[in-house]
């Protein structure tokens, strides 16, 4: 499982458009502002990146209220990238990437932050923590919606389980089934899967929001309570969920 560590996350300042007028009175002046090639030269902003637009849009701890907001530790990733990855059962491939913080599909860019808290939780040190994982996925136009259509399938299609495996590690899920969700974005799903670990059920819980281009996937895991053989029910933290179905589709620029 992931270790939870410290990390600083870095701002990143996006450009902004900054309007130009014209000023002055003389004849000089206007001929300037009426000429075609005059206006043409002025500056234009260049959009954001995909990176960048993910950077902006990402979940902080300024958003979550005491949660803590970190990048995962790649040193402890199951895997580091779907190539790595082999499934059992071709079709429930999206999941074993969305439970492994892994980008579904094809995209322009991608970031994962790590959730946990929040700090001061009274049960913290007895019953552990529960993880939340958010990976924001970006898309070329139309990808996202067909990146989530094979979520859907996905979920659908592997209700008696599957196995993926990575560089040595092997993930058994014993079953799969969609769960409610808040609707958010232009589409949302949720999923519910189980595990078992040296004889002891584990429930996990995932989500996917479309918001235009972008693919937002949801994860979550008390990863003490795996380690330390005790049941666990871990569910989606709704103050992060809401927070980035928030920013998700306040940064969202694309049609649905």
């Amino acid at each position: 499982m992931n270790r939870h560590t410290s990390a600083a996350l870095a701002a990143l300042s996006l450009l902004s458009v900054t309007a130009l007028t014209a000023c002055g009175g003389g004849s000089d002046s206007d001929a300037a502002t009426d000429d075609p090639k005059a206006s043409a030269s002025a500056p234009v902003s260049e959009a954001p990146s995909p990176a960048e637009r993910l950077a902006a849009t990402i979940v902080t701890k300024a958003d979550t209220d005491g949660f803590e907001v970190e990048e995962p530790d790649a040193e402890y990733a199951f895997a580091k990238s779907t190539d790595e990855v082999t499934v059992d059962k071709p079709a429930c491939a999206p999941l074993a990437y969305a439970m492994n913080q892994l980008p579904l599909g094809t995209p322009e860019a991608d970031l994962t932050r790590l959730t946990s808290g929040p700090t001061d939780a009274p049960t913290k040190l007895t019953k552990g923590i529960t993880f939340t994982y958010v990976t924001l996925a970006s898309y070329a136009p139309g990808k996202a919606r067909s990146t989530f259509a094979d979520a859907r399938e996905a979920v659908d299609a592997c209700g008696d389980g599957f196995t993926a495996k990575a560089n040595g590690n092997e993930s058994p899920y014993d079953t799969v089934t969609a769960e409610q969700v808040t609707p958010a974005g232009d589409e949302s799903l949720g999923f519910t899967s189980t595990m078992t670990f040296r004889g002891v059920q584990h429930v996990l819980h995932g989500a996917f929001v479309r918001s235009g281009d972008v693919l937002a996937t949801y994860f979550s895991v008390d990863g003490m309570a795996i380690a330390n053989g005790r049941p666990s029910d871990a569910k989606l933290s709704p103050t992060v969920v809401k927070a980035q179905n928030a920013k998700l589709v306040a940064g969202s620029g694309a049609e649905s």
